[in-house]
């Protein structure tokens, strides 16, 4: 009997065979329009001093920001073979080499929150709009919108987890097989109930589904806590921006000894066993490049909730957007008007 799970067969990256429309590219949609009804809700609770305009465009290029810099970390960054260091002109070029177009997958999300911090920045500086008090509604928005993305990757099914032989591990038609004459692949296929014989070559085993991890931990679980904990908080400007980097941070860290590391990077700090394969956990002291890239994010977050009051107080003028008024001194007006 089969212990894994077939990825779906019924779930394909088109939404529509033979046309340019992918799931993956409506999951960004689906994932900014979320951020933005909520950014609004939040702005309008705080009675925020920007007008409705002036968040579009702000939203705007974060959006530019996102996908340049996604982008860019995507192709460059995790890009050991170097080819688009010789051909960067490919890395906005949606189109494979037989002219089919595939969208830009290979979408950093490291070097898209870069990219917001930057281009939201220089917007906010030019505009002379409080980048913070901004920032701190979008951190805690985005997360529930940033859920669609990984839900995206899922339908591609792309970023796989490591092998594993659980319950919950499912094949995924595009996964790396390996060869059954290796005594741990007959192992792990027959304790995730897969049959093999004399004649079999490459085995497909069972991964973990890294994305569904990552769309529950990194996006819904990390909203609600921002939503419901960290959104009313009363403290300094950029707080929420901190908590939401320590805490995406964490939750990327851990989920990352669950993901398979992009092929062809390997470990990239192996305090462990260098020569583990990237595909079996193994030790936990073998760190992939979304181990390194989270620790700046969570030692980043921790210390600007810890001193970023005081850079605030004394750098910078007042930006905090005036909290809504709690409701109990609202029924008191009210009832003074009646």
């Amino acid at each position: 009997m089969l212990a894994a799970i077939q990825f779906p067969s019924w779930i394909s990256p088109e939404i529509i065979p033979g046309l340019p429309l992918r799931w993956y590219g409506l999951m960004y949609v689906v994932g900014f329009a979320i951020t933005w009804l909520l950014f609004n809700r939040e702005a309008k609770r705080r009675e925020a001093p920007w007008s409705e305009d002036e968040a579009a465009s702000f939203f705007f290029w974060a959006i530019v920001g996102l996908l340049v810099g996604a982008r860019i970390f995507g192709t460059f960054l995790y890009d050991p073979q170097g080819y688009y260091l010789s051909h960067p002109w490919l890395a906005f070029w949606p189109f494979d080499e037989t002219g089919r177009f595939v969208g830009f997958q290979g979408m950093s999300y490291h070097g898209g929150l870069l990219g917001i911090f930057i281009g939201t920045l220089i917007y906010a500086w030019i505009k002379k709009l409080p980048w913070l008090a901004i920032g701190d509604v979008i951190a805690v928005s985005a997360p529930l919108g940033y859920t669609f993305g990984r839900l995206g990757n899922f339908i591609n099914g792309e970023l796989w987890g490591k092998v594993c032989t659980s319950p919950i591990g499912m094949i995924f038609p595009g996964a790396s097989r390996f060869p059954s004459s290796e005594e741990w692949v007959r192992r792990a296929a027959t304790e995730a109930g897969i049959p093999l014989d004399s004649a079999a070559g490459m085995v497909n085993l069972p991964r973990y589904p890294s994305q569904l991890f990552e769309a529950a931990f990194e996006g819904l679980v990390l909203w609600l806590v921002l939503w419901f904990l960290v959104r009313k908080r009363r403290a300094f400007p950029g707080f929420a921006i901190g908590a939401y980097l320590a805490g995406y941070g964490v939750a990327r860290f851990i989920i990352e000894y669950f993901r398979e590391p992009d092929q062809g990077m390997g470990w990239i700090i192996p305090l462990g066993d260098p020569g583990a394969p990237t595909w079996l956990f193994t030790t936990p002291l073998n760190f992939s490049m979304g181990q390194v890239l989270s620790s700046f994010m969570i030692l980043g977050g921790i210390v600007w909730m810890a001193f970023g009051g005081r850079l605030v107080a004394r750098f910078a003028p007042p930006q905090a957007i005036p909290s809504a008024k709690p409701k109990s001194s609202a029924r008191k007006t009210r009832k003074k008007v009646k």
